[in-house]
């Protein structure tokens, strides 16, 4: 009788057993599989926008990441690699913009809806397919926001010939957010009736060491004939600061306003130390959960709307995540 007792119960065990596994299995297959491509890894923002995904992602979906190494050869094979393993949702950072019309073409086959993100394909190329979005924030905002730090600063502290001689550094030649930063900054000085004049413009493609080497020239050429360096992003303008540090600025009240965006650490750790005036928030963590609430909601095959998805969508394709100005004294909103 003992022996009957024994076996029923490890009978049922087993069937328990059973039963969880495949309960298990069929939880496996019901999570999401989330295809990123970013442009490059060494780059602090987009790491930031990586990080949130892979938070925000934990337990809900797998999200697969790849690098295209800043080349849009290396990331058209990464974008085939996904399509190839079927994910539900395509994200892609781009390298090229004249790269989006071939990937649409690639992910509207496979039927995998598609989300770019920080390098804006053209309004043409988002009106391909209706399972196509962008998320991002806009150019002309974080220019103008640049522009409004120095309006600030300057009608304070004026120069001795009524002239702002500015540097300009741009991430990327042609990039979307590269050219309206560049435009913009500038622009919200001259509206403000500010008389600038440009005594140089470097691309120093969003890197910190290009940067510094890129300005170190122009002070060498300009001497002290420099007001003020805006650049397209945070480890621009930190590069900027490296080589203004190397030709004494900073110190015993020789001083060069230097702006940036982005918000990173390295950014409010200068903002802290006085070396940075200000920056603009292009803000990461909400754009990395915007990407990922709007991958969800597509993975599921539903059209985005106020009921699935707690964002706004312009023209039925964008998804804008307004910046924000930080300097020194509202420091603490950038984190």
């Amino acid at each position: 009788m003992k022996a009957y007792y024994k076996g029923f119960i490890i009978s049922i065990l087993m069937i328990s057993l059973f039963f969880v596994g495949c309960s298990s299995k069929e939880s496996e297959k019901k999570k999401i599989v989330i295809g990123v491509v970013m442009g490059k890894f060494d780059d602090t923002w987009r790491t930031s926008v990586r990080n949130e995904l892979y938070k925000i992602s934990q337990d809900k979906a797998e999200v697969d990441i790849w690098n295209g190494n800043n080349s849009q050869e290396t990331e058209n094979e990464k974008v085939d690699l996904l399509i190839k393993r079927k994910v539900n949702v395509l994200v892609v950072n781009l390298v090229d913009l004249a790269a989006a019309d071939s990937i649409i073409e690639k992910a509207k086959k496979a039927n995998i809806p598609i989300i770019f993100f920080n390098t804006e394909p053209s309004a043409e190329d988002l009106k391909k397919w209706d399972k196509i979005y962008y998320v991002g924030a806009k150019g002309e905002q974080s220019g103008t926001m640049e522009g409004q730090i120095l309006v600030n600063y300057f009608k304070n502290y004026p120069t001795k010939d009524g002239i702002i001689r500015y540097v300009m550094l741009e991430g990327q030649t042609g990039h979307p957010d590269a050219t309206a930063r560049t435009k913009y900054s500038v622009k919200a000085m001259e509206d403000a009736g500010l008389n600038v004049q440009k005594v140089g413009d470097e691309v120093a493609i969003w890197e910190r060491e290009k940067a510094q080497e890129k300005v170190e020239n122009l002070l060498a050429s300009q001497g002290d004939n420099v007001d003020c360096v805006i650049a397209n992003n945070d480890d621009m303008a930190l590069g900027a600061i490296d080589a203004l540090k190397n030709r004494g600025y900073f110190n015993n009240g020789k001083y060069i306003p230097v702006v940036g965006v982005d918000a990173n650490n390295s950014a409010l750790n200068a903002e802290q130390e006085g070396t940075l005036l200000g920056t603009v928030l292009n803000d990461a963590v909400n754009q990395g959960k915007a990407i990922f609430n709007l991958a969800s909601v597509l993975a599921a095959g539903q059209s985005p709307n106020k009921d699935n998805f707690n964002r706004q969508i312009t023209d039925n394709k964008y998804v804008w995540i307004d910046y924000k100005i930080i300097t020194k004294e509202n420091i603490g909103e950038a984190k």
